[in-house]
């Protein structure tokens, strides 16, 4: 039985907008909630507003060239395009620039702590569109690395040899790495540019940073749940041990 909603006609302050209520909550936790919580019907309208016109978004240009990656499967290095990637049936394909180029000595903690969580959801996102992480690393060092983190469920691949992540914003010019997740879509037998997540290259809020992939980020999204919040200093680290 689906629960029941805010109706979309603004309620007077002084009325309830639903009869729960929790152990010893008194008038003015209430009546403050109730003000957080049409804020929050009003965030949830506008978030599907904007998830709305995403999918109304026009293709974008096709690919200047059908990038060749490589993967390890059945414990041996093989090499697969781009358009491979779409499996028969799922026309999205979702592929995320993972920071850990050739030149750093570690992955990019952050990536890596949005990785540890997609990993467990690529199972369900698999019924449904494509998924692949890159990184410009070798494909050796990139599985190395995916082992040594438990990742099972996604799908790995090397651009070390091709332009991909220049190309796609995952990587400068100069060669720094960049955290961009860009969508395709295999339309009348043509891959096309969908979507990325260009909110990278906007200036930030203050004291906030660019926040284009949280919304698949469960880290921060818990966090936004409680009174500490997520904080301005403190950021994910590839290991808590001593």
């Amino acid at each position: 039985m689906r629960a029941k909603t805010v109706s979309s006609v603004k309620a007077p302050a002084s009325r309830p907008l639903h009869a729960a209520r929790f152990p010893g909550e008194d008038k003015a936790y209430r009546a403050a909630r109730n003000g957080l919580l049409r804020a929050e019907v009003d965030l949830r309208r506008r978030i599907e507003a904007v998830a709305a016109r995403r999918r109304r978004l026009p293709l974008g240009g096709p690919l200047p060239e059908d990038y060749v990656f490589e993967e390890i499967s059945d414990a041996k290095v093989r090499r697969v395009k781009l358009s491979e990637l779409f499996a028969p049936g799922k026309n999205t394909l979702a592929v995320y620039s993972f920071m850990y180029g050739p030149n750093m000595a570690h992955a990019c903690p952050l990536c890596t702590s949005m990785l540890d969580s997609l990993d467990g959801a690529a199972g369900h996102l698999a019924q449904r569109i494509n998924l692949a992480v890159v990184a410009k690393s070798p494909i050796a060092r990139i599985e190395e690395f995916a082992s040594n983190r438990g990742w099972r469920n996604l799908r790995l691949i090397s651009s070390a040899g091709n332009s991909y992540n220049t190309d796609y914003h995952g990587e400068t010019p100069q060669g720094a790495q960049l955290p961009m997740l860009n969508v395709f879509a295999l339309h009348r037998g043509r891959v096309r540019h969908a979507y990325a997540t260009e909110l990278l290259f906007m200036p930030g809020e203050r004291g906030q940073g660019p926040r284009h992939v949280d919304s698949i980020w469960p880290l921060w999204n818990v966090l936004d749940f409680t009174r500490e919040g997520r904080g301005t200093s403190w950021y994910p680290r590839l290991n808590y041990g001593a």
